[in-house]
């Protein structure tokens, strides 16, 4: 083996040789991607916390009020029977990451993942400022228990507990609105007892992620990094290190190659890995090793992006390959997404109407020669606002009689409303009920029964 390459048995930084958990501390490291990751990252938790704050019309910008199975989401209003329409809004998200990562690599989960943007933005920042930089951290892990120790270690445990209570009430405003989360936290738990147990949940939750198990999530529990073979290519932009230009390793006068084997990139890692060993799946294309190696570049006097964003081509100085059959299965994909989305959208109305028959009790009743159907039309007011709708039986086939012909509906309410059909034994026909609200009608149909059939 040639002096400096890396030694591919090495375990993960975040696993030792044995199996055991190595806890990874990462250093330090300045430079242009750090920036724009902590102003990303900034910019995503201030959207996160003043989302509740901002109203729309009256309303949260996105209040999903389970309870009464309305939903608003910058204007829109939406109820449970539209429930199918998030099918478009995971598709989309599902498709969107996916071209990303064929363009991009890992971004997302390098810059925008609440994962990422919570653990690197705000928890990891804490324990840098009460604990010192990674090699004070680690030898004061490595001492014995001083009061010193104790008292940093309480002190960032107590302000993560808080920190994650503080993620978890504003997730819980989503559901229950702020003003209603206000309420609650100034009132007794008893009297909400449903949120306060899932508040607790969210915060134990996200207290055990950020303060132990960390890295972990992304190695072990998120399958994305598992998918990104499939999804990615030789075009794929991603952090790479140019083996051609950095091998073989060596110190700093003794190197061939520019790398000078200083480990930098290595211990800047969030995840604790090399990248000199190629791409892996613990790689999340935070670039932190990128800022590292240039930092150290400037120093020696070598040129920068040994470590970069580039694609496979680009790290092995090959000549770029330009088809790229995939990008353009996903344009096709993506015009049709959205093509059904806006018809989907764009056929949706303002309430929903359904012609049922009673849950409990025969279908219809026999007497004599006459035979009588019970029916009952639900019907559900979709807007913001009360709404009068009218039921017009005129188009059936049998004689109906319609014992509430108007009826108001309060915004988002809902109102079974009771027909009767009645016919001739044997003869059947069609029950039609035309039900109509501000200029808009559905036709509702069903068979009328009878003992011989319709």
């Amino acid at each position: 083996m040639k002096r400096g390459l890396p030694v591919l048995n090495e375990p993960a930084g975040s696993v030792r040789h044995d199996g055991t958990r190595n806890f990874v501390h990462p250093a330090d490291v300045r430079g242009r991607f750090t920036r724009a990751r902590r102003i990303v990252f900034a910019v995503l938790m201030l959207v996160y916390l003043a989302l509740p704050f901002v109203q729309i019309e009256g309303r949260p910008a996105v209040f999903l009020d389970v309870v009464r199975r309305r939903f608003y989401l910058f204007g829109a209003s939406f109820n449970a029977q539209d429930f199918w329409l998030v099918l478009f809004l995971l598709t989309g998200l599902a498709l969107g990451l996916v071209v990303v990562t064929t363009l991009y690599g890992r971004v997302w989960c390098g810059y925008a993942c609440p994962h990422s943007v919570f653990l690197e933005g705000v928890f990891r920042p804490i324990e840098r400022w009460l604990e010192g930089p990674r090699a004070e951290r680690m030898k004061r892990n490595a001492g014995p228990w001083t009061w010193s120790r104790f008292a940093r270690k309480l002190v960032k445990h107590l302000l993560y507990i808080a920190i994650s209570a503080l993620i978890a009430h504003v997730f819980l405003s989503y559901f229950v609105s702020l003003p209603s989360l206000l309420a609650m936290v100034s009132g007794s738990p008893t009297h909400h007892l449903t949120a306060f147990i899932w508040m607790l949940a969210m915060t134990g939750a996200m207290y055990f992620n950020f303060a132990w198990f960390r890295e972990q999530l992304c190695l072990i529990v998120c399958p994305y990094g598992r998918l990104q073979a499939a999804m990615t290519d030789e075009q794929t932009l991603v952090v790479g290190y140019d083996t051609v230009r950095g091998e073989p390793r060596g110190k700093l006068r003794a190197a061939e190659g520019d790398c000078v084997d200083c480990g930098r990139c290595v211990v800047v890692c969030p995840t604790g890995i090399d990248i000199r060993n190629g791409l892996q799946m613990e790689c999340v294309g935070c670039a932190a090793c990128v800022d590292a190696c240039d930092e150290v570049m400037r120093k020696v006097g070598r040129p920068e992006g040994l470590i970069r964003y580039d694609n496979s081509d680009g790290l092995a100085h090959r000549p770029a390959t330009k088809q790229r059959a995939r990008l353009w299965l996903y344009g096709a994909v993506g015009l049709v997404w959205l093509v059904v989305m806006s018809l989907s959208f764009a056929s949706r109305g303002s309430f929903e109407a359904h012609i049922l028959r009673p849950a409990g009790g025969a279908p219809f009743v026999v007497d004599g020669e006459r035979v009588r159907n019970t029916l009952r039309v639900h019907i559900v007011n979709k807007d913001d606002e009360a709404r009068t709708f009218s039921l017009d039986p005129s188009l059936s086939d049998v004689e109906m009689i319609v014992p509430v012909s108007t009826v108001t509906l309060e915004a988002g309410g809902s109102r079974d409303v009771i027909l009767i059909a009645n016919g001739t034994l044997g003869t059947g026909g069609t029950v039609r009920v035309r039900v109509t609200s501000d200029g808009e009608t559905r036709v509702l149909e069903a068979p009328f029964l009878t003992s011989g059939g319709r």
